[in-house]
């Protein structure tokens, strides 16, 4: 379909045609819908450089910008991955396997089930040394229902469940495609995509990438305003909505503007009668549990956390937005003048994503005392944020910028992380993700107390010393909010997507990395051997790693290894 705007009678053939392609869908066994996905797959791989190349070109970046790995990464990768992972769990299913065979099942705290999802495999253990992902099931749910279970709709593929609306994602560009692969798989629908006007630029590229589920029926993408979007989302038939966004473009959809939509809330009735499943975003957290940290690692996390805040220039939805620190941290202000270097010293970027400024502004008017900490005019950091202030707008609006706040909380080890998990449950808006920082002898000493802590976090996503964009980037873990969000408050969604291995009920992913790179970690008794990871902003030969990462996802391979790790060691 063309670019421009959609018109109300194509957007209504292109459902037609999708109600027409379900039967079809119905028809497709489990090897045919496997072979269709390893068709999109060699698409991405052929179609990558130029889905790479027009990224880079929506996010202003030079072609020759270490930066641009961050769409490598973030963009063909990410699907690369994905498509390999959901692959194997098809294989498994058609042979009538344990989806859960090779995988470690445990437990976490409140008698909950955990999956050990990465590493999977010798690779998984090269190149992406010392981390490692497991998803929590739900308190309640056992091992026997979670193996039971695993599959989702890939258990019954003849069943299928009508036409979805994905609302595509304008931020990172793996969001939108990876959405609809799990309506097709998931949950069995044929899909119509509505991109985001950003990556309207993208529109041939993922017509390409999607081609094989054109030709048949099974997916359609149109461009359009918010009109083509209420369009789609309140036709009649459309079966279920995913979209990926803010509070209030979510709360447009289900329950209306102005008026009406206080009437609806009031009496509880949605104008939307479908179900609709969403990734929101928030306020993230990021804990730094006081230690004994040396100046190497201090250095080194400051970047973490920079790169937490400014991937993607600050326009994630997982973005860190408030660091809670030790105020009884003897180091507090060796971190602090770190963490302002880090954030200063980063490479240069356009604020790209529409509204920067304005947002920036805005939190610079509420926080007089901020300050812009330079690398960019927008950089700016929030020092002295008070946890108890209940009008503090960086615990409640999400900046989606480069800004970045500070809190300090009395205490240290388990007093201190009890104090921040509590301030970060009750304080922070949304439950998407929250990030862990602490050193190996803090782990230590915590023992188990830290297991608990991390259950006691209410997030989809819990990070300990690695991003929890990392668990977006795991293809078989699940991402999306903590289980609970009623739709009048609706916070960070509802649902979870990616989840290759098809769990059901899960309740949040954990991962977790080393403190330290290569050659530290080595040195200091960790079994890691990841140097800068590529997707920190400071990693010099991102774009060439994330390449290479990109291409080897495509064709999986010994050969390829060196020059994996020859550039991430020079990054």
């Amino acid at each position: 379909m063309s670019s421009s705007t959609a018109t109300t009678a194509e957007l209504d053939q292109a459902i037609a045609e999708l109600r027409d392609g379900e039967r079809g869908w119905a028809a497709e066994p489990l090897s045919s819908r496997r072979a269709l996905l390893r068709r999109l797959h060699d698409n991405v791989a052929t179609h990558g450089g130029e889905w790479v190349r027009v990224a880079a070109a929506i996010k202003q970046l030079p072609a020759d910008s270490p930066l641009v790995g961050e769409e490598w990464i973030s963009g063909p990768w990410a699907v690369l991955g994905y498509t390999g992972a959901l692959a194997d769990t098809m294989v498994n299913l058609e042979k009538g396997r344990d989806l859960l065979a090779g995988y470690p099942v445990g437990g976490a705290p409140g008698g909950r089930v955990a999956v050990d999802v990465l590493p999977h495999d010798v690779f998984d253990r090269l190149l992406l040394s010392g981390f490692r992902a497991e998803v929590w099931m739900e308190p309640g749910v056992t091992e026997a229902e979670t193996r039971e279970r695993a599959g989702l709709g890939l258990r019954n593929p003849e069943q299928t469940a009508g036409v979805a609306v994905v609302m595509g994602a304008g931020n990172i560009t793996s969001i939108a495609p990876l959405d609809v692969l799990y309506q097709l798989y998931a949950y069995n629908r044929v899909v119509v995509l509505k991109l985001n006007p950003i990556t309207d630029p993208l529109l041939p590229v993922f017509e390409a990438v999607f081609a094989p589920f054109i030709e048949r029926g099974y997916v359609r993408i149109v461009c359009g305003d918010a009109s083509v979007g209420d369009h789609l989302v309140t036709h009649p038939d459309v079966a279920a909505i995913h979209l990926t966004g803010s509070e209030a473009t979510h709360d447009a959809i289900v329950w209306g503007t102005g008026a009406a939509a206080t009437a609806a809330k009031a009496s509880g009735v949605p104008r939307i009668d479908k179900p609709v499943t969403s990734e929101l975003g928030g306020v993230s957290p990021t804990i730094v549990v006081p230690g004994n940290w040396s100046s190497a690692d201090l250095r080194f996390q400051a970047e973490h956390i920079a790169t937490q805040r400014l991937h993607n220039s600050g326009f994630n939805c997982i973005a860190a937005q408030v660091v809670i620190v030790s105020a009884d941290w003897p180091q507090k202000q060796e971190f602090f003048a770190a963490l302002r270097d880090a954030i200063a010293g980063a490479p240069a970027r356009p604020a790209w994503y529409p509204g920067c400024d304005a947002r920036v502004s805005g939190a610079r008017r509420a926080h007089p005392d901020f300050e812009a900490v330079g690398g960019t005019t927008e950089r700016t950091v929030l020092w002295g944020l008070q946890a108890g202030d209940a009008g503090e707008s960086a615990f409640s609006t999400e900046y989606f910028g480069p800004v970045l706040g500070v809190v300090e909380l009395p205490g240290t080890d388990l007093a201190f992380l009890n104090a921040a998990v509590e301030v970060a449950n009750e304080r922070m808006h949304g439950t998407l993700g929250a990030n862990l920082v602490i050193d190996p002898g803090t782990q230590r000493r915590l023992g188990a107390a830290l297991r608990e802590s991390i259950a006691a976090l209410r997030y989809g996503t819990v990070g300990v010393n690695a991003w929890t964009g990392l668990g977006y980037m795991t293809a078989r873990a699940t991402w999306g909010a903590y289980p609970g969000h009623p739709l009048d408050d609706i916070g960070s969604g509802r649902g979870v997507v990616h989840n290759a291995l098809m769990l059901h009920r899960p309740e949040r992913t954990v991962v977790y990395g080393p403190f330290r790179p290569l050659p530290r970690s080595v040195m200091t008794g960790q079994l890691s051997l990841m140097p800068k990871p590529p997707w920190f902003v400071t990693n010099r030969t991102a774009a060439t790693t994330g390449r290479r990462l990109a291409e080897f996802a495509a064709r999986p391979r010994w050969s390829a290894i060196p020059a994996i790790f020859a550039s991430a060691l020079r990054g």
